[in-house]
């Protein structure tokens, strides 16, 4: 089975591309390897916690029950009392938000007010110190449910993040950078059989120069050779050829 690479044409600039994309992969690769490492850490630690949170919650729920019910059996049903003294909220929840990693999780805060003069005439004729117990007991269960939603919905959400953290870490590992570690390696192997056979024609021209170079000088060879002849020729011809003026001399003429 044939590699899987990226189709481009071999050139030395779509190997710098190429290779700064590599580059930004494996980066890339790094940081998201870190940020899943940390965000696991966080989750493992959400975990243990949620797992305390429950165990308090346990014990804390069955305290309220049982500070209720010793109300109950105290001073009877107070519901319609309670509900009449209680004008304004004292126990509320405030939301805000903690960066994990660049991953932002909600933390609810419980805020408890005091509520003086809300319940002074509770319980005044008897079952008052029953009554304030089960206040404060229910106030701390509130309070761990409070813990326990925060924690839940973090770990609920890095769940998430941790699994669409590690769906990318692992297309990046094992599909991304092989894909452009093969796309490199076909655009090298390219580039070098570009070279082996630049090489291999410039041999030959150099080759086909020598020859023609060779040709040249042999036929200027040939050419002095035969001019050399040619002229030796002609001086043994100068040599045999009679001057008539030079052999007869006139006599000079007096007038």
């Amino acid at each position: 089975m044939a590699a899987v690479r990226d189709n481009v044409f071999p050139t030395r600039m779509n190997l710098t591309v190429t290779k700064t994309r590599l580059k930004g992969a494996q980066t890339g690769h790094s940081l998201l390897k870190r940020k899943s490492e940390a965000l696991t850490t966080r989750f493992r630690v959400i975990v243990r916690k949620i797992e305390d949170a429950k165990l308090k919650m346990g014990k804390v729920m069955q305290n309220a029950s049982f500070s209720l019910a010793e109300v109950a059996y105290i001073t009877g049903d107070i519901s319609y009392q309670v509900r009449e003294s209680a004008k304004h909220a004292t126990f509320k929840v405030a939301a805000k938000q903690e960066n994990v990693s660049g991953v932002l999780l909600p933390a609810f805060e419980a805020d408890v007010q005091s509520g003086a003069g809300q319940f002074e005439l509770t319980g005044l004729g008897r079952g008052g110190q029953q009554i304030q117990k089960a206040r404060s007991v229910y106030i701390t269960a509130v309070k761990t449910l409070v813990e326990l939603a925060s924690l839940q919905t973090a770990f609920v959400i890095l769940d998430e993040v941790i699994k669409l953290t590690n769906r990318r870490v692992n297309a990046i590992e094992y599909v991304i950078i092989p894909r452009i570690e093969n796309t490199v390696s076909y655009i090298n192997s390219e580039l070098d059989e570009q070279d082996r056979e630049e090489f291999y024609r410039l041999k030959k021209i150099q080759g086909k120069k020598k020859e023609r170079a060779a040709v040249a000088l042999k036929e200027s060879e040939e050419k002095a050779r035969q001019a050399a002849e040619a002229g030796k020729l002609h001086g043994d011809n100068d040599e045999g050829t009679r001057d008539i003026l030079a052999e007869h001399v006139d006599e000079d003429i007096i007038f």
